[in-house]
């Protein structure tokens, strides 16, 4: 946005001074929200635990396609031997049914294979949509007219069975990880698109735009100084609750048998090989199923506290009952007298 349209008088003076901070504004709603606080701790120590796999693993001194049948009871149909699945200071979390493979060492780089996936394949919706809803929004009558029919086919074909088809015909020499990825990315990015659409043909109306547009400035300058900005609060906020969702949708064509093969350790693949298990060794089940629901859920309430913090009527509504002006009636100047007398 345009420096003048941002700046702001000092009291009593007449020289201008730059707005508030939009990255002070936003950390300040945030760091208010504590579940939202406490669920960006939970996915950082996820995306830790998912880049710090080799090294964790190295500390166990294990890995997670070495198999180990000693450690299996053969005549109990492959049920691990010992307590809680085998858990001991060779194997912290136990080993998996039949195969004898470490659960810990399958669950932290089955967690860089699910988030891997999820935050790419966010990245190409979300690179694909602001392409397209900009584009449709600042083009001409038949680009808008194309390119919106297009983004509504792509947001009625049905995900998981257009997902089932692409993923069954692919050979399977092609890595599994980046053709999943590419699969969501290129299917799932309409309903962004209709978002960023909307967004620019509002944003097309404003004083700063129409100014600049008059100064000579070309249609690609004007979105990426003046549009591009603004659009960066629902695009930030979408993403942020299109990756627990991808999590999901990733989970499930592992489950499915059309995700990730092995022996590539993913959550929803150790969830397809545990339905079986939840009797004889229940941990089998529990864990990546409990990592899968702690994941999406941090991921959950982290998108929504970013679209609390983005959103510039949260101000109000996060300081009720803390005996302090919201900061609309700060700038308005509507505060009660008792506010004022305080």
């Amino acid at each position: 946005m345009s420096e003048a349209l941002v700046a702001s008088q000092a009291p009593g003076t007449d020289t201008p001074v730059p707005g508030a901070s939009g990255a002070r504004q936003f950390w300040r709603r945030l760091r208010v929200q504590r579940a939202a606080l406490v669920a960006a701790v939970v996915v950082a120590l996820l995306v830790l635990v998912a880049l710090a796999a080799p090294l964790l693993t190295a500390l166990e001194g294990q890995d997670p396609t070495t198999y180990h049948p000693s450690l299996i009871d053969s005549a109990r149909g492959g049920v691990p031997i010992g307590s809680f699945g085998g858990i001991g200071a060779d194997h912290w979390l136990g080993v998996e049914p039949q195969t004898g493979r470490d659960l810990f060492a399958r669950l932290v780089y089955g967690a860089r294979v699910s988030l891997g996936v999820a935050l790419a394949a966010t990245v190409v919706q979300v690179a694909i949509g602001v392409a397209v809803g900009v584009a449709s929004a600042l083009g001409s009558r038949w680009v808008d007219q194309l390119l919106s029919r297009t983004t509504d086919i792509i947001v009625a074909m049905p995900l998981m069975i257009m997902s089932l088809a692409l993923l069954a015909i692919v050979p399977s020499s092609f890595p599994r990880p980046v053709l999943v990825t590419l699969v969501i990315g290129l299917i799932a990015w309409g309903n962004i698109a209709k978002i960023v659409r909307a967004q620019t043909l509002t944003l097309k109306g404003l004083d700063y735009v129409s100014a600049a547009r008059l100064s000579g400035w070309n249609t690609w300058r004007i979105a990426r100084r003046e549009l591009l900005p603004g659009l960066a609060a629902p695009v930030i906020t979408y993403a942020a609750l299109l990756v627990p969702m991808n999590i999901s949708v990733e989970a499930a064509l592992s489950f499915l048998g059309v995700g990730v093969k092995p022996p590539t350790p993913s959550w929803g693949q150790m969830l397809t090989s545990a339905d079986v298990w939840y009797q004889a060794a229940p941990q089998y089940l529990l864990l990546p199923a409990g990592a899968l629901f702690v994941t999406v859920l941090a991921l959950t309430v982290l998108g929504d506290g970013v679209r609390t913090a983005l959103d510039p009527r949260a101000a109000s509504r996060l300081r009720v009952g803390t005996g302090r002006k919201s900061e609309s009636e700060s700038e308005n100047g509507t505060g009660t007298g008792k506010e004022e007398t305080a």
